[in-house]
This record gives C-alpha cells, structure tokens and sequence, in this order.
C-alpha cells in the first residue's frame, strides 16, 4: 500500500484543494448542491462555497438557476485528462480485447482509489450486463474481484485496518455483509494469487481477477474478467480465465 505524500507547506494551495472538494462534493445523492449544502459536504464554510461554486461556474464547470448548482459537462475533461494521459489503461486494452474474445464475457482494468476501485478501462461482450461498469465507474472493493485481489496483495494489519468499521450493504441475498466473510475472500485470494468473487454485487455473474505488479512491486492495478454462471462450475471457468489472465500479468509485469 502507498504511503500518503507527504507536501511540503510551502508548495500547498488550499485554494485549489477546497475547490477540488467542492466538484467531489457532487454525486447521485446530490447531483444539485445549494452554497449551504456544498459547505456541510466540504467543512468550509457558506460564503466561501458560494464564491467557489460561482468560480466554477464562471469557468464552465456548474450552472446554475440561482440557487442551486449542478455540474456541466466540461468536468469530464477531468476524468479524461486521465485516460488520455495513464499509460497502463492504454496497455492492458490489447489484453483486455482478446480475454473477452476467447471467454465471452467483460473484462476490466481497476485502480484504487481512496476505498473504492475505478474502472479505467475495459471491454465488454453482451453476455454479461454489469450495471455501471463503464469508465470511471466507482464500486466498493468488497464487491468486486478486482477490488479483493489487490487487497490480498496488502498485509494482514492493513486489511485490519481497512476491514475496521466498514459497513457492508447488501446487493442481493449472497452479498457477504460482514467483516468476517469479505476477511475470507481477501484470505483465500492471497492464498490461491486470484481472487473469485461469485454474486456478489449481480446474481449469476462470477468475477475473476489478478492484480497487475510494477516492477517496482507497486500494485498498478487489477485485471479481471466477468462471466455468466450458467451452468459452468467455479473450477472449469478458472480453467478457461486464468491462463488468458496470467498471460496479461506477465506481459504487464515486463512492460512496467
């Protein structure tokens, strides 16, 4: 796990990191924010989300009715500055491409963020229709096998320190809701070097991932492959996915 930079208080600008809050502070849950409602969302205070939030919008990036607020789409030049610029995403698309080919499912490339995984590249069959997983596409770690093979790669302690106080919300009856189940997904990825994640967020999707390694031991990531249980069993779908899945690790693994 990366440790926090630490930045030195000469080269802070608290400037920008208020007005980064204040974009974050946008979600489904608040998709219009008031000035009142945006500083309770970013702990600063009203007059100054209100001269933030007309900043933003002055510059393209909100509109406004003259009470509320709500984002435009030029904020996702943001998130595409990204795309455009991350090398990896753009490395593992060729990998992504065959492994949906040969197993006919969708295939994803995620990162970390935060306590969530972001989807950053990706490509899909219709076989498989997973709700949301499109770029950027956000998703609790516990209920992706993307998300439980990089947090196999953390140490025990972290995965305590992760798994403390975390609620668990339950997508369908076989979501693993407490600390206890999801520590045994984490557990048996790290024993077996994949995790495998069966309806935990879709009913009668399994998920398949590895993490992906830099060279400098740096987890870069996750790729993983999403499939329709039918009625193939758990061992016969690892059979098919991780060789295809081992093959892209490798080939990563030397281009980074």
């Amino acid at each position: 796990m990366t440790d926090k930079l630490v930045l030195d208080k000469r080269d802070w600008i608290a400037g920008l990191e208020k007005g980064l809050r204040v974009i974050e502070a946008f979600n489904d849950a608040h998709p219009r924010l008031t000035p009142s409602t945006a500083a309770r969302r970013t702990g600063i205070t009203r007059t100054a989300a209100r001269r933030y939030l007309r900043t933003l919008q002055y510059l393209g990036y909100v509109e406004t009715d003259g009470q509320l607020f709500w984002l435009t789409p030029r904020v996702l030049r943001l998130g595409w500055s990204y795309f455009d610029s991350a090398k990896l995403p753009r490395a593992v698309q060729p990998y992504l491409q065959k492994i949906s080919v040969a197993l006919g499912g969708s295939t994803y490339f995620a990162v970390f963020d935060e306590d969530d995984v972001v989807f950053v590249a990706r490509d899909g069959s219709n076989l498989v229709q997973t709700v949301g997983f499109v770029l950027g596409s956000r998703l609790p770690a516990n209920l992706s096998a993307a998300g439980i093979a990089m947090l196999a790669c953390r140490t025990p302690e972290e995965v305590d320190i992760w798994l403390a106080g975390r609620k668990f919300v339950a997508y369908n009856t076989h979501t693993a809701t407490t600390a206890e189940a999801v520590r045994k997904f984490i557990d048996s990825a790290r024993d077996h070097g994949y995790a495998l994640l069966e309806q935990q967020l879709t009913l009668d999707v399994r998920g398949i991932a590895l993490a992906i390694r830099k060279r400098d031991g740096e987890i870069g990531g996750a790729i993983s492959v999403s499939l329709p249980m039918g009625n193939e069993t758990a061992e016969h779908a690892l059979a098919r996915a991780l060789p295809l899945l081992r093959e892209a690790e490798f080939a990563l693994l030397s281009a980074f």
